[in-house]
Formats: structure tokens, sequence, C-alpha cells
């Protein structure tokens, strides 16, 4: 029997479907020429098959992997920092008990981002995003290592933007094993069918459907999983019917988009711009070899007249003729020009490097650079990928890190708050090196300024306008130093007046000391009068 429900939704899945059914071709083709182990999209392939039939040249490959390595270790990199935790309320921040709370909460995430799945997760994550314009993690909680993080294949994922353009629904249909999806949902909630193919086939694959949206109608006061603002079923979608209905506090999936049009939902990607000359490339190599291979075993031209054998083409091979005839067996003269075809070959790589900003960010990992020349190839990847990292910032890493930090905070990982931290708002800072490059820019220009001012202040006080604690705490905020290794303002107070009550005992031993140098000088004068 159905159930209405999920009739409901599996309607509304198909609406989604045919929506998306555009763009499906579109990935298919980027998938079999630059990524070729995701391309199956519309044609199924067999497991383990052979993916890269079409493909006679790795440049759109290669540089599709530098591009989202790239990203991966500009953005969220393992080795270094690309996260911050900060106050709305500025006056927090000079609080050293509120900033060594959060900079423990900070250590606590970054230990559950390392000790999870998340670095192979992510790199599968930039793949996506810079093949097919959209991708989509799954972020849960996990037991073992407290998060847990899933990317899924383009082809599973339907996704629906709400009012602001944000992506708040998503539906998956996945293949699972019919004993696996027993043992997850049981056997009673599968539906007849699923439960009949588990006598006759239990390790063959049976589709599901997955739906997180919004919920309209929820108790806020309730913590069930029944009255959670983002709704979670799971749909047998052959039986129409539900198999478990639960519930998120926050919305799971982080769907992030490389460009995007205002009227569309799905992203758009530099494999996309580069698809057709990827595919004249390809075509362009595929003749190149035929040619070359022609020149190098060219065809033959045999006599149609005395010459009965066949044509022996073996290293040593000997051909037969009758003796005194002008007839031979003679290479024929295909006429191909290769230095013409390398050329052409060579641009269409060129343009596609160009494509995934190749040669930018190889030169920016070159070797022998000073300081200086680094942060000239930051601010040049900056103005490059600019509008790249303000929609990754805000439609991947600000709902990832705020849904790790609800998951941990549910988990009791953090160590208790200060009380004059209750309900108090914490926002995201990145501090990865792609915004670390466009932070620099700014100091550059403050030390600039400080530096102008220096050289002005040898025959005008205009350093009298420079705040030096301002300034201190200025770049201990734009370089990222932790706050354990700065002295709170009540410690660098506390050493100033040592400082000054040792400058002032100081100036009253000299002057002690210079007040006995003159008594002494004077002694001899007085003992003369008397």
């Amino acid at each position: 029997m159905q159930d209405k429900n999920a009739a409901m939704l599996v309607d509304r899945f198909s609406s989604l479907k045919s929506l998306r059914s555009n763009w499906e071709s579109h990935w298919q083709e980027i998938g079999d020429y630059m990524l070729p182990r995701k391309a199956d999209i519309v044609q199924q392939r067999t497991r383990g098959d052979k993916r890269n039939e079409v493909i006679f040249d790795g440049t759109a490959i290669h540089a599709l992997e530098l591009l989202s390595s790239s990203l991966h270790g500009m953005l969220t990199n393992a080795a270094s920092p690309w996260f911050t935790l900060a106050y709305r309320d500025p006056m927090l921040q000079e609080d050293d008990e509120a900033q060594e709370w959060l900079e423990g909460v900070t250590e606590d995430m970054y230990t559950a981002f390392n000790r999870s799945n998340f670095q192979q997760e992510i790199q599968e994550l930039y793949q996506d995003l810079i093949s097919f314009g959209t991708s989509a993690m799954f972020v849960s909680a996990d037991d073992k290592n407290m998060v847990r993080f899933n990317t899924r294949h383009i082809k599973e994922i339907f996704i629906q933007e709400n009012e602001k353009g944000i992506v708040d629904t998503v539906f998956r249909e996945f293949q699972i094993s019919v004993r696996a999806a027993i043992n997850l949902f049981g056997e009673e909630a599968m539906g007849a069918n699923i439960a009949a193919k588990l006598k006759n086939d239990p390790y063959g694959d049976v589709r599901l459907l997955h739906v997180v949206m919004p919920r309209t109608n929820y108790d806020s006061s309730k913590q069930d999983a029944q009255n959670m603002p983002f709704k979670s079923c799971y749909i047998n979608p052959e039986d129409v019917q539900m198999i478990s209905e639960g519930g998120f506090r926050e919305f799971p999936y982080v769907v992030p988009r490389y460009l995007k049009a205002s009227f569309e939902t799905y992203g758009r990607s530099p494999a996309m711009n580069a698809l057709p000359d990827v595919k004249m490339l390809n075509k362009m190599s595929e003749v190149a070899i035929k040619a070359a291979q022609k020149q190098i075993d060219p065809p033959l031209m045999v006599p149609d007249d005395g010459f009965m054998l066949p044509v022996r083409t073996v290293p040593g091979g000997m051909n037969f003729y009758r003796s005194g005839s002008r007839d031979r067996i003679e290479p024929l003269n295909i006429g191909a020009n290769n230095p013409i075809t390398l050329n052409m070959i060579q641009d269409r790589q060129l343009a596609i490097q160009k494509t995934f900003y190749v040669d930018q960010l190889l030169t920016a990992q070159g070797g022998n650079m000073t300081a200086t020349e680094v942060l000239q190839r930051n601010e040049e990847k900056m103005r490059l990928l600019g509008p790249v990292l303000g929609r990754l910032q805000s439609e991947l890493l600000q709902p990832l890190i705020e849904r790790v930090f609800k998951i941990l905070e549910r988990q009791n990982i953090f160590k208790p708050a200060p009380e004059i931290l209750a309900q108090q708002s914490v926002e995201i800072e990145y501090v990865s090196p792609l915004a670390k490059a466009q932070k620099t820019g700014d100091l550059n220009s403050v030390m600039r300024g400080v530096e102008i001012f220096g050289a002005m202040s040898q025959f005008s006080p205009v350093l009298d306008y420079l705040d030096s604690d301002g300034l201190a705490k200025y770049v201990q905020k734009v370089l990222g130093l932790p706050a354990k290794i700065m002295k709170s303002d009540a410690e660098v107070q506390q050493v100033r007046n040592e400082r000054q009550q040792q400058q002032q005992a100081q100036a009253e031993q000299e002057q002690l000391m210079q007040e006995a140098q003159a008594a002494g000088a004077a002694a001899p004068m007085v003992k003369a009068v008397q």
C-alpha cells in the first residue's frame, strides 16, 4: 500500500529529476574527457571497466587535478590553519579567559577534522566542483572519529534552492545491497518487494531515496527527531513506501557551486568552459597519431601486374617481382605535415591550461622566490580566484565549520565555557593561505604607512598619530598569531609599570650620585675657606 507522504515526495523527486536532465549529458561529456573514473552519469558502465577510450591527450586531466589540488592547499590545507573562531562582541576579544577558551575550541575542531576522513573527501569535493560545477558533501556525527564526511557522486544528487538562493533541499537517489538495507532499516520497514529480494538475491542492489528538506511545522521546544528544523526521510520508491523519518538540527549537506547564473540552480565549472577545446584537442591528437603511424609505417603501392604474393612488411621480409620490370613496391606519400599539426595541438593545450589557471599556479609554486615575490604571487592568485573564493566561503567553508561545531558541541567535546560567554555568538574567520593573501595586502599598506611616518618623524612629530598598541593587535589579527604567545593587556601594563619604576629608581640613583659627586668636589673649597 502506497504511503501518501512518500508518494508526494516521489512526485517532487520526479520533477527535480526532469529539471536536471539537461545537465546530465553535459556532465557525462566532462566525465568522459576529464574525470573518467566518475564518468557514469548517463552511461552506466560495469564496475572495473575501462573508461579512457576517448582520451588521446591528458592535458585537461592534469590541469583539473592541479587546480583542485591548489584549491585544497589554499583553502583547507591540513599542514596549516585555515580557519579560526572569533566573538561578534568586540569587547570579548580583549578578554583573556574568553580568548583562551575559544582557542581551545578551535584546537578541538582541528583534531576532529584531522582524525576523520575529511582530507580525502574534501579532495573529491574539489574535483567534482572543478569538473561539474556542483558538488555535495554529507556531514554527520561519528561515534569513533567524532565527525564523518561523505562526498556524494553528482549523479545521485538533486537539489533545490530557497528564496535566498541557498540550497536547503537535497534528494539523493542511491543504490545499496538488499542485505545492507535490511540491516539498516529492518525487514518490516522495507516493503514487500525488497523483502522478497532478500530471499532470492540478498547481495543484489536496491534503489532508495533519501530526502533532506526544511520542516514547515514543528515544535522547537521538543528535541526529538520529529521536531527538528530539517526533515530526513528514507523512501522505497519502488513500493512508494516511507522507510524511516527523522531529522537534523542543521542542514547536513554542504553544496557549493563554483560559479552560478542567477536563473540556474546547478553551478558552472572551468571544465565546462574548456570542454570544446578538450574535445578538439583529443580529435587532433588522434589524427596526429594516425598521421605519424602512416609516416612510420606507410601504406604501400603494389603493382597489380605480375605480383601475386602477399606483401611482407616485417623487418627482413622478402618480396619477389619480375626481373627487369620497373614496377616496384613503394611507399605511398600521404603528404602529412607534422609541424603544423603539432603547433595546432600546442595552441589547444595552452588554451586548456589557461582555463584551469595552470600557468599562474605553476609560476606561483616556483622555487627560489623572495618573501616579496611570494606575497605578490599570492595577491595574483587572489585576483584570479577572488570571485570563486567568496562563493566557496559562503557555500562550503562556513556551513561546513558551523555543522562540525554544532556536532562537537552536542558531543560535549569542548571544555565548559566561562560564564562571561553565556549566549555569546561566535563567528568564523578564514586564515587559509588564500585568505591570508587578501589580508596581507592590507597589512602591506599599513606597514608602508608606518615606514613613511617613521621617515617624517625626523622633522615632524607625526608618530603621535599612531596607536602603537592598536597597531600591534592589528598585526596579530591579520597574521593569525595565537593569543597564547601574546601577553595580555594586564601583563603588558604590569611590565610597563615595572619598567617605569626601574627607570624612576635609576634616575633617583643617578641624581644621588651626582649630588654626592658635587658634595665631594665642594668639600676642599669649604675647608679652605675655614
